[in-house]
């Protein structure tokens, strides 16, 4: 009974690959089709396109569902766009299922369309497919399946689907067929899009490790490092204090580096939301964390460094480990574009709705022009600086990333050969007193 049933409700045709010459469409379903050309020729999203692709076929081919799914290495199904012209939707983008063993398997290994004629007769002879029942459960009755492909590869699949059992034959099999062909360049670009995020995904995942390993290793060496240099396990020979000390100042710039591109790496990944993160304090919990280790550099140049913060709690909302990187970048350009010998100033103040923090020192200061670029990232200052580490153009454009997403924002000034301002702004959080 259930091999009579799968018989008559499932069914796989044989069409040549390339429809275009010899199938005939009505003006309508031409129309629908240059529409969908257009729109991929104008590099629409996957979305953008499958949009379209819904409300300008609906009226010449029964849709109540269409669906977009990527095949994932593994043998996994993966929903990646859906749209629906009823609710609940309980089968939507994300979901994934296994190939193996079921009728989606034939379609992606054949490159044959795929027809369901009777959805619910069908899962009687399927009870073990979970989409299918969730498909059965939003009043889906039919469907047809095309493969998807990428330079002659197969990438995954496109449903279109009724609420009415037996409502596609194979004429809008050819339909759907053609449409298909249609999107394969939007297909490629999201199925690319797709791999590469899988691929930074998993390369964040790595960086993320090796670089929590080296901060904890570089943590640890430049306090003993500088300790040593100092004389204080005892007296240390003046060539040997030079070296140590060395070490000291290259296991600071690293450690500096390091998570600057590591915090550069979290905002740009969406692992941060400000909106979200603990009420801390500004001073005692970004600040003042951020100075110990910029200070011992600025007392090496002679410098002075002069707090002026309101007394009192300072409350923020955030994540205190990207602040203090904000603030450790700003002393990070203070060191590497101010002079030598001369103050550097870390001023806070409340404004009605917003603190702001700013790092003030005397130098040569930056040229109108240099201004506007300064938290850019992309345009190099043209100085003799270092392309990387405290004060580079990625520590500004990581101190902006990381601003904006506290939403707040970035500013500079500066009276050339005199001084220069670097300043960002967060807003109080809402029940701050």
């Amino acid at each position: 009974m259930k091999e009579e049933l799968t018989l008559t409700t499932l069914r796989y045709l044989d069409l040549p690959p390339s429809l275009r010459d010899f199938v005939e469409f009505s003006p309508d379903e031409s129309r629908a089709l240059e529409v969908v050309n257009q729109k991929v020729a104008a590099g629409g999203s996957l979305a953008e396109v499958m949009d379209l692709v819904f409300d300008a076929t609906r009226e010449i081919c029964p849709c109540d569902r269409i669906g977009v799914a990527f095949l994932e290495d593994g043998g996994r199904l993966v929903s990646k766009w859906v749209r629906t012209a009823y609710e609940p939707v309980l089968l939507g983008a994300g979901y994934a299922e296994s190939v193996r063993g079921s009728s989606l398997e034939e379609v992606i290994s054949s490159g044959r369309p795929r027809v369901i004629a009777d959805l619910e007769a069908y899962l009687v002879g399927h009870p073990a497919s979970a989409s299918t029942a969730l498909l059965v459960r939003e009043g889906v009755r039919s469907s047809m399946t095309c493969p998807l492909s990428v330079e002659g590869r197969p990438v995954g699949v496109m449903f279109r689907s009724s609420r009415r059992p037996n409502a596609y034959d194979e004429h809008q099999v050819r339909l759907h067929l053609a449409i298909a062909e249609r999107l394969s360049q939007a297909v490629e670009k999201a199925w690319r899009i797709d791999r590469l995020a899988a691929a930074n995904r998993a390369y964040a995942e790595v960086l993320a490790f090796v670089g929590n390993q080296l901060d904890a290793a570089l943590a640890s060496m430049a306090p003993g490092a500088a300790a040593v240099a100092g004389g204080m396990p005892g007296g240390v020979d003046p060539a040997h204090t030079q070296l140590v000390g060395r070490a000291a100042s290259r296991s600071r710039h690293l450690l500096t580096l390091l998570r600057d591109h590591l915090g550069l790496g979290r905002a740009e990944g969406g692992a941060l939301e400000a909106d979200d993160g603990p009420r801390v304090d500004l001073v005692a919990d970004v600040i003042e964390p951020a100075l110990a280790p910029v200070a011992a550099e600025l007392g090496e140049r002679g410098s002075r460094l002069v707090r002026d913060f309101p007394a009192g709690p300072v409350p923020v909302r955030g994540d205190p480990d990207l602040l203090r990187l904000v603030v450790a970048n700003l002393l990070g350009a203070a060191a590497s574009h101010g002079a030598r010998g001369r103050d550097v100033s870390v001023t806070v103040r409340r404004n009605r709705a917003s603190f702001s923090v700013s790092v003030r020192f005397e130098g040569r200061g930056f040229t109108k022009n240099e201004l506007p670029r300064l938290f850019q990232g992309a345009s190099r200052l043209r100085t003799k600086e270092p392309r990387s580490g405290p004060g580079s153009a990625a520590a500004l454009y990581t101190c902006r990333r990381i601003v904006e997403l506290h939403g707040g924002r970035t500013s500079a000034a500066s009276l050339p050969g005199r001084w220069a301002r670097l300043t960002f702004t967060i807003p109080i959080p809402p029940t701050a007193s």
